[in-house]
């Protein structure tokens, strides 16, 4: 079974991931963020780094795709591969920051890979305000991130509105502005419960979760 986590930068996917993988026993699959050789370069100069960046990450999540494919156990994943296509490559080319050939190339090599893989079994996504975020971004102090930009974290944000209002599998949506799932226990329970809903039945609906 594969579960995934989506959300922006600074959403909680990683904190969430964790509590999840030690609540249910899940073997959890992180981005890679700390290791990634492009990051740093990213932020200091999007459009010189975007298109490495973003067939960096394509590379590494295909590759944790394919491998979940493969493993009987119950895997959560930190990040998905479609908010690399959906969301932050059309991001980067709506903002300039990646050139048309570029993206329609990226593009290409997506679609080719989606015909291959299925979608994840459940979709939690972590919505959330742009204060937040930055609160968030600004809290865990990597330094890579002190220079993202605000209008690039609010296209980010628009875009995965609008990529989930449109997505069509078992979804979940969390309001990480409300829930504070990481230090209230009784929020935390309130995830777990909607998981269990829309896992094995155990309740009618699955509704966002929100106050």
């Amino acid at each position: 079974m594969h579960i995934a986590i989506a959300g922006n930068i600074g959403s909680g996917k990683t904190t969430l991931t964790k509590m999840l993988a030690a609540h249910y026993g899940w073997i959890p699959k992180f981005e890679s963020v700390d290791y990634n050789p492009y990051l740093s370069d990213f932020y200091a100069d999007m459009e010189r780094w975007s298109f490495n960046l973003q067939i960096y990450f394509l590379n590494k999540r295909f590759q944790d795709v394919v491998e979940i494919s493969r493993c009987e156990d119950v895997i959560i994943q930190d990040r998905t591969i479609y908010e690399d296509a959906r969301i932050f490559a059309p991001n980067l080319h709506a903002m300039g920051l990646m050139s048309t050939r570029d993206f329609e190339n990226y593009s290409d090599l997506f679609n080719l890979m989606m015909s291959l893989v299925s979608k994840p079994d459940l979709m939690i996504y972590l919505r959330s305000s742009i204060p937040n975020l930055v609160a968030q971004i600004q809290k865990r102090g990597r330094e890579y991130e002190s220079s993202i930009r605000i209008d690039y974290l609010t296209g980010l944000n628009q875009r995965y509105e609008d990529w989930i209002s449109g997505y069509d599998g078992k979804l979940l949506i969390v309001d990480v502005d409300n829930i504070k799932f990481e230090n209230r226990p009784e929020d935390f329970q309130h995830i777990t419960d909607q998981i269990d809903a829309a896992l094995y039945g155990l309740f009618p609906e699955v509704k966002p979760v929100s106050e």
